[in-house]
This record gives C-alpha cells, structure tokens and sequence, in this order.
C-alpha cells in the first residue's frame, strides 16, 4: 500500500516537513483563492462570474494533482423577479481506485457570505492580509481554508512521489451559502455512478469549541421553521377609529408567541420532549471531557448570564436538546416614530431546534395542536393559520466508525491530544444528506477556531490551524489505510 522505502511513521515525518517547507506557497494559494469574492448570496451576474471563476480554479487545481475532474452543469436559477442566473458547476474528482484502498469523499465550498469592508472589516475582505499569525479574509475558514488543506495533503504526497494511502473523490460547490441550490439533486443521480465506491465522507466546514484544542462533530440539530398568520382583514386600521372594539390581530398573535416557551427556555408545547433521545452515563462523561471557559465563552458571546451554570448544561442545552426561538413580526409595525397603526394581518416566525429522535411530522402536529388550543380560548373572531415553511432533520453519527478512530489518532499525532468531542447547535443539512443516500460514515472534521468568525467582519483562519490542518488531513489518509 506504500512504497517500499517508506513506512507509514517516517512517510508522515517527511510529509509533515514539506508540509512546514511549502507553507508560504499553501499561504499564497489561499490568497489568490480569497481574492475571487465568490458570494453567492447576492444574485448579481458579476458574482455569478467570479463563482465561475473559482470553481475553475479549483478544477485546474485538482487536475495539477492528477485528478480525473468532471465540472458538472449545475443548470440555471429562477429569481422571484423573473431574472434568471447560472448556478456555478459542482466539481467531481477522484484520484485513485485502488480495491484495496478505502475511497474516502471530501465535501467542501468555495462560495462566500457577502462581506464590504465598509460594514466593519479593518481590511479589504477580499485580500488575505496577516496580522499575528492570523490570515484574515473572507472564505479563509468558510470554506476555502479547508479545502486547500486537504488539497495541500494530497499534494503533498504528490510531490514526494509516494503513493496515496487512500482513494480520495471531491465533491465541491459552489453555492451552500445559499441552500446548496442543485447538489442533493446531483448527489442522488450519481449515487450508483460516481459514488458507489465510496466508504467515508469527510466534511470540514464548522469550528472547534475552543482556539487551541481540535474538535471532531459527530452530531447537528435539526430545524422546523414555523410561521403562524393571525388575520382580521388585508388592510390595516387606525387605532383612535377600531381601537376597543376589535380583536386585534397582534394582541393574538402575541398571546400565541407567547405560549410557546418559558422565561427558563423550557419548550411548553405538550409532548415535545417526548421522544428525546435519553442521556447516557457514556455521553455526560463525553460532556465532562470538553474544554470551555465558561467565562470567557460568556465575555466573547457579550451575554451577562446564560440560563444554565455549568459547562454541561450549557452544552447539553446547545446541542442535544430541543429549543426553541421567536425571529420576528411580518406586518407590524418596526419604524421609528409613533405610527397609531392597528396592524389587520401579521405573521410570528419561530422554529424549532430538533435532535435524536424527534419526529418532524410529529412536532408539526403538536406546534399545530398547541396554537389552535390556545387561540381557542381567547375567542378571538380572527382567522389563524399555522405553516412548517422548512423542515431539516437532525444529524448523528456513529463514534465508534472507523473513520473516527482513524481522526482521533491522527489528532493524537498532529496535535498531541485528545479531540473534544462535540455537537453542532445549527444545522448542516449535507451530512444528513450523505448519511441518508449513501448509507455510509460521515464525519465533520473541523481545522477553524472558535475565534475564526465565518460569516463575520474579520473572517480569519489562524495560520497554525491551516498548516497543521493540512498535516491533520495527511495523518487522517494514513491512520485510514491502517485501519482499513
């Protein structure tokens, strides 16, 4: 499985020292990477063509690596306006198909949240700039960090002549920004085709827990997003006119709002808890095991007090309980100055934070069964509506895989500890994805910090995580075709 010369311990001593030779040049490519402003969120032709560009970039890049790369026509979008965009193509590559490999797929994307530097950014977001070992631009940890790191490892074997330890196969978008618009179509047609050979799927687009200890995510909640209309009539009223003598629409939907959840964060919908996976002696242990400061988690979150107090609540609150949030008002009145509006049709948004193993047919019945009741009793003449508008299941994974020893280890080697173990509170719809077509092990391996702040002014990816991100990525290949 390696060539002759090399065994797998002092193969990762060579590979570690190219990786640490060649890590200005890993620099720069991440600079020339940041520089397409790659937003996929703005549905303007001219980010459309920077998309198109870098999705062009990455397939060059891979195919300098010996990669077979197919660009696959991601179609077209329809805009609300009638205006109609391409989607960027989705790139498929492999590099290798050896039967007695285990073929491992990365997922990955290099479309961007928007970022101006006029919205608060100390540089210009588009150009990787330094500062105290830390690389700050927009896409440096979501997502293009990651991707090059893994690129870097290959390459890095690439370089040494030495034989891939494992078959790897690409998969990379370009617009999970804005809903992964066209891959789960893709991924499903090509389920027996381009990846019927796969064993494990590796994702690394999320944060560690804390800035210097690694993380790996075996877990994500899921999401029901309701919206909840109360309607007198299409137009609004004046209050010195109606005020008295109606059931006002808000004063409904504000009594509705707030049945839902209490000043604790307890969900008060009936039932909703009932099917909440139970709390294992082996999972607190994992809960325990975990480095965060409390405090300083506070100081960075600027929250004077959480509702729980200790470190385990806290987590356990963010990633294996349900919760629930209220966003906002359609139809109220938000402007400055004093409007005497009585407003005849508003719509509430809330959702619903969903683990293991509650129903998502079954919380709809019950988020339903619950306003309806509650409406019931204020006898209001007013008419009520309930919508699920979205609905995403929640995501677990398996420890005990062997792509998870195999991480453990090769965080063990890099790093020389052991990973926490986490959850993620959001959701991250392609690992449920994969984990659903393929019927196969995913696993999210995150290189960010806590501190990297994606999405955020000052985006940034410190240099010490990608460098030995990349070393993580080769150490993982290798501890693969052990366990393998």
């Amino acid at each position: 499985m390696f060539s002759p010369s090399s065994p797998p311990a002092r193969l990762l001593e060579k590979v570690f020292q190219y990786i640490d030779l060649h890590q200005d040049e890993f620099v720069q490519t991440l600079k020339e990477w940041v520089a397409v402003e790659s937003d996929s969120i703005q549905p303007v032709p001219r980010l459309r063509q920077e998309l198109f560009r870098m999705m062009a970039l990455a397939a060059d890049k891979l195919r300098h690596l010996g990669a077979s790369v197919d660009s696959v026509d991601g179609g077209s979008q329809q805009l609300p306006n009638g205006q109609t965009l391409p989607i960027p193509p989705i790139i498929l590559a492999e590099l290798g198909n050896d039967p007695k490999k285990p073929t491992v797929c990365f997922y990955g994307h290099l479309d961007v949240q928007p970022a101006r530097r006029e919205d608060g950014w100390l540089m210009d977001p588009y150009t990787l700039t330094e500062v105290d070992g830390k690389l700050y631009g927009r896409g440096a940890t979501d997502n293009k960090g990651p991707v090059l790191a893994w690129i870097n490892a290959v390459s890095a074997f690439r370089a040494m002549e030495e034989d891939l330890p494992v078959n790897i196969k690409f998969i990379i978008e370009g617009m999970e920004e804005a809903g992964s618009v066209a891959l789960e179509e893709l991924v499903r047609r090509e389920k027996d085709r381009f990846f019927s050979s796969v064993d494990y799927v590796v994702i690394s687009d999320n944060l560690w827990i804390s800035r210097r200890k690694p993380a790996l995510t075996y877990g994500t909640r899921g999401n029901s997003y309701f919206t909840v209309e109360v309607k007198c009539r299409d137009q609004d009223f004046h209050s010195g006119t109606f005020g008295g003598i109606l059931n006002e629409p808000m004063a409904d939907l504000i009594a509705l709002l707030g049945s839902l959840v209490d000043s604790s964060g307890h969900i008060l919908i009936p039932g909703i808890y009932d099917h909440v996976a139970p709390l294992t002696e082996e999972e607190k242990k994992m809960y325990e095991a975990i480095d965060l400061d409390l405090e300083e988690y506070r100081n960075s979150s600027q929250v004077k007090k959480f509702l729980f107090d200790t470190k385990e609540e806290i987590l356990m609150h963010l990633w294996r309980y349900p919760s629930l949030s209220i966003h906002g008002i359609e139809g109220a009145f938000e402007e400055p100055g004093a409007k005497t509006v009585i407003p005849g049709r508003v719509i509430g948004k809330f959702s619903i934070r969903l683990v293991p193993h509650m129903n998502m047919s079954v919380v709809e019945t019950q988020v339903k069964q619950h306003l309806e009741y509650i409406f019931s009793k204020r006898n209001s003449s007013n008419q009520m509506v309930v919508s699920m508008a979205l609905g995403l299941h929640p995501w677990i994974a398996n420890i005990k895989d062997n792509q998870y020893l195999a991480a453990k280890r090769a965080i063990k080697t890099v790093f020389g500890t052991e990973p926490d173990m986490i959850r993620d509170g959001s959701t991250i719809p392609i690992a449920n994805l994969f984990q659903d077509v393929f019927q196969k092990s995913v696993m999210m391996l995150p290189l960010g910090a806590v501190d990297d702040g994606e999405h955020a002014q000052n985006e940034k990816i410190n240099r010490w995580n990608y460098i030995e991100g990349s070393k993580l990525f080769a150490a993982f290949f290798l501890e693969m075709a052990k366990l393998h």
